[in-house]
């Protein structure tokens, strides 16, 4: 299961953990001065065999090394071990080779549950058997489900748009650095790339201390394979980005282009530092052309490098994130990727931020609450070359629940809100694939395979069966960032051993002069009304760039048509 709820949860909690702030003192359990552990030790520029000398001399013992990116992978002691070599100039910085970070994951609205229908659509059945004909709601020549598609109709990824025009090459590899792809969904599977995928990651049933995190494994190695999705995350992300044009379901940003799973998350929803390195660096060296990121990388959901709050191996942890996924980025930007990342889910201008609740998440019930400043980094989305997209409702307003910021968001795109006019309605989220066996698990569908709620929506046509959900968040609006990036690459990209590449600075450059420009509310300061209460976000900038919309709306339809 995702971790968002997770968080969710946590921030009703705020005013019961505010004492915490003037204790400041870490949270977690001490371990055990015996205790060893990995980490991963990234050293200066030209400073590898020191960095390796300084892991031997602070009792350490160097198990490899990614000249790549410039570290170390260690085993060491628990306890010191990473203040010894911070002391060391060779160091540039040391982060535990542990679970760190999760997926931004959509923000659930229970209340909307029961707004509307469950529903299973059918071509020639719907109206005996009593269901929504969605074809009513459709152009000719669009898929079942796309008079339920209102993202696609807000940035012009229609039958009479962007997917007439310009769909996509299937030369076009599109990473998704998530939870997994249900490569065998039926709407996936046409543009699914089973070559060139890979799992990052080893499932993990319980976390350092028991409790359960990942669950029983499914698979005998703990290994799932490149086409399974056990949270279904990253398969909504791959759906809106590519589900193709073949008369199922829905069809994505870029119906054209390939998917590849780049699997870096728990089933748990969790990530590692290290996974996303390897995601990243795998990306690089596999030409891949674009890659979605709707999660964070840490334990903190901001990372900050000297803050007194946190003890001195914290501060390295968090430094080495940064440090690390920096490098990361780099590597990938410089090998012709582009970067788009969701800008998290807070209800935060990142160009302001004041508490973090939530870190760190790992061992679970770690958190405490800690001041932070702008100092501090959500990595990957205020990473450098990093494209960071906001979340818009079906009204085209800034959804309550995304982070914001004149410094952090370029660019905004439909990602959900339930809440974003009269009542909670889930049909204001965003419909896309979704794995059956994750459903079943949920208990979303019935043994008959029937939804058994409103977020859940199935096609069958022509013998065939798929399902669909609801989601919401920053998540769901990056993936139509990058499958408009996967339309630019498709149009201006030039051919390569690996199909075909385009600099990140073009694709960028392009994703922003083909944006909508939507300037801030009046008046600036915005309320947002929910069962919950109200909030105001404060929007700063001028109509070509600010805090809640960045450049602009993206836009798929001027992005097929323009010219260079």
């Amino acid at each position: 299961m995702n971790r968002w709820s997770r968080r969710l949860a946590g921030m009703a909690t705020a005013a019961a953990l505010t004492a915490g702030l003037t204790a400041g003192t870490p949270g977690g359990a001490a371990a055990d001065s015996g205790t060893l552990r990995d980490y991963l030790v990234f050293y200066a520029p030209g400073a590898q065999a020191r960095a390796v000398d300084a892991v031997r001399a602070g009792g350490g013992t160097p198990l490899s090394t990614e000249t790549k990116l410039g570290y170390v992978v260690a085993r060491g002691p628990e306890n010191g071990f990473a203040e010894t070599l911070a002391a060391d100039a060779a160091v540039a910085g040391i982060s535990s080779d542990r679970r760190i970070g999760y997926a931004t994951a959509a923000q659930a609205a229970p209340a909307a549950l029961a707004a509307v229908p469950r529903t299973t659509v059918t071509r020639t059945a719907a109206a005996r058997t009593g269901t929504s004909d969605i074809r009513a709601l459709t152009v000719e020549g669009e898929e079942p489900l796309a008079g339920r598609q209102w993202d696609m109709k807000m940035i012009g990824a229609t039958a009479t748009g962007s997917h007439t025009t310009a769909p996509g090459s299937r030369k076009v590899l599109v990473g998704v650095i998530d939870t997994g792809i249900d490569g065998k969904h039926p709407d996936i599977a046409p543009n699914f790339n089973r070559e060139l995928s890979r799992n990052f990651v080893t499932d993990r049933p319980k976390d350092s201390r028991g409790r359960e995190l990942d669950g029983p494994c499914e698979f005998k190695s703990c290994k799932d394979p490149v086409d399974w999705d056990d949270d279904g995350h990253g398969t909504h992300v791959a759906s809106t980005i590519a589900s193709p044009i073949n008369g199922l379901g829905v069809a994505g940003v870029a119906p054209g282009v390939s998917l590849v799973n780049l699997r870096a998350g728990q089933d748990a929803g969790l990530f590692f530092l290290k996974p996303s390195l390897d995601a990243l660096t795998y990306a690089a060296d596999h030409g891949i052309d674009v890659v979605n990121m709707s999660y964070y990388v840490d334990p903190w959901l901001f990372n900050c490098t000297a803050n007194p709050r946190d003890s001195k191996a914290e501060q390295l942890e968090q430094r080495g994130v940064i440090v690390g996924m920096q490098r990361a980025l780099d590597y990938a930007r410089k090998h012709g990727v582009t970067l788009i990342s969701a800008i998290g889910n807070d209800s935060i201008d990142l160009g302001k931020p004041k508490v973090d609740i939530t870190s760190p998440d790992y061992p679970l019930d770690s958190q405490r609450v800690r001041r932070i400043d702008n100092s501090c980094l959500s990595v990957p989305s205020e990473s450098k070359g990093v494209i960071s997209v906001s979340a818009l409702g079906p009204s085209g307003r800034k959804a309550a629940y995304s982070d914001y910021g004149i410094e952090q968001t370029d660019l905004s795109a439909p990602g959900g809100d339930p809440e974003d006019g009269d009542g909670a309605e889930i049909t204001r989220a965003v419909l896309a694939a979704a794995p059956e066996h994750m459903l079943r698990a949920k208990g979303l569908i019935n043994a008959d395979g029937e939804p058994q709620s409103a977020s859940v929506v199935r096609d069958c046509q022509a013998g065939t069966c798929a399902y669909y959900q609801y989601l919401a968040g920053t998540s769901m609006a990056a993936p139509h960032a990058a499958g408009v990036a996967a339309i630019l690459i498709s149009r201006f990209g030039k051919r390569s051993k690996d199909g075909v590449t385009m600099p990140p600075a073009d694709v960028e450059r392009l994703l922003y002069a083909t944006a909508t420009r939507k300037p801030c509310p009046a008046p600036r300061a915005y309320v947002y009304r929910s069962t919950e209460g109200k909030s105001v976000h404060v929007c700063e900038g001028s109509k070509s760039r600010n805090g809640f919309y960045g450049r602009g709306v993206v836009n798929a339809a001027k992005a097929a048509t323009t010219p260079r």
